[in-house]
């Protein structure tokens, strides 16, 4: 009988940023701590991704104790503390959800703009502010930073080497940005599941992830191909979406390690039903 374990945990400290891969993270009541919780947005206050920008992808960042680190191609690394600043309020736009954020720095401002070559700002939010996940899906408890919609993502490597295999390619993890990912299950087995336990945490699973086009961006060079978004148009197309992975909520804070084994507690119907 296979085993399922956690194999790798990746944190997205600015959304659409490049992640960083860690052997345990703590989770707090917003997914992993420092997960989405800074992120950018133009003159309009609308949150800004690689659909339109792809040169974010090459925007990298690391974590020490004080500090969170941006590095590019030609920039200068930029120093940002993690201790909370007394920056503006900027009510700022996740899809349509209206976000209380704060500014980061001018410094800040001006190193991204000009990398990106187009003017936004870097907000993050503060402790104090609370977005809750769409009742919907979620509990009157459950929050969320600046992730589209949910506190994880989670995909299984067996799903990424099955969907690799039907485009005859080798196409990185990253390019789908899970949280989670999960070994020794088999392909798309997470479809089924509702609830599971990874180490001391429990999640629930409502809801199948509809990919955009980032998936198509090489992360390392931030150019565009047709992959994987014309494989999955043929093998994961449902209600006019395409779907890799499973969104999910956890129900406690703790720690998380990878090697955690993981444990199947519910299952149902495939989502998406394909």
């Amino acid at each position: 009988m296979m085993r399922s374990l956690l194999s790798e945990i990746i944190i997205y400290p600015v959304k659409s940023l490049a992640g960083i891969s860690v052997k345990e993270w703590p989770v707090i009541k917003t997914g992993l701590l420092y997960d989405r919780k800074w992120m950018l947005i133009d003159t309009d206050r609308q949150f800004l991704s690689q659909r339109k920008l792809p040169k974010m992808a090459l925007i990298k960042t690391a974590l020490t104790e004080e500090y969170l680190m941006l590095s590019a191609p030609g920039m200068v690394d930029l120093l940002i503390p993690l201790a909370q600043t007394d920056g503006d309020i900027i009510n700022s736009t996740v899809w349509e959800d209206q976000c209380e954020a704060r500014s980061v720095s001018d410094e800040a401002d001006q190193w991204l703009s000009h990398f990106l070559t187009i003017a936004c700002r870097l907000v993050y939010q503060p402790d104090d502010r609370v977005r809750l996940v769409d009742p919907a899906y979620g509990e009157s408890s459950d929050q969320v930073a600046f992730s589209d919609g949910f506190p994880f993502l989670i995909i299984s490597d067996n799903s990424l080497l099955a969907l690799n295999q039907a485009m005859s390619l080798t196409l990185s993890m990253a390019r789908f940005r899970p949280n989670l990912v999960i070994s020794g299950c088999p392909s798309y087995a997470e479809d089924t599941w509702r609830k599971i336990s990874i180490g001391d945490i429990d999640f629930r699973l409502p809801k199948p992830c509809s990919r955009c086009s980032i998936p198509a961006i090489d992360p390392e060079t931030a150019e565009i191909g047709k992959e994987p978004l014309t494989t999955l148009n043929r093998l994961r197309k449902w209600d006019n979406k395409l779907y890799f992975g499973q969104n999910a909520l956890h129900d406690q804070s703790g720690l998380l390690r990878v090697g955690d084994a993981v444990l199947v507690n519910v299952t149902g119907a495939k989502q998406p039903p394909i």
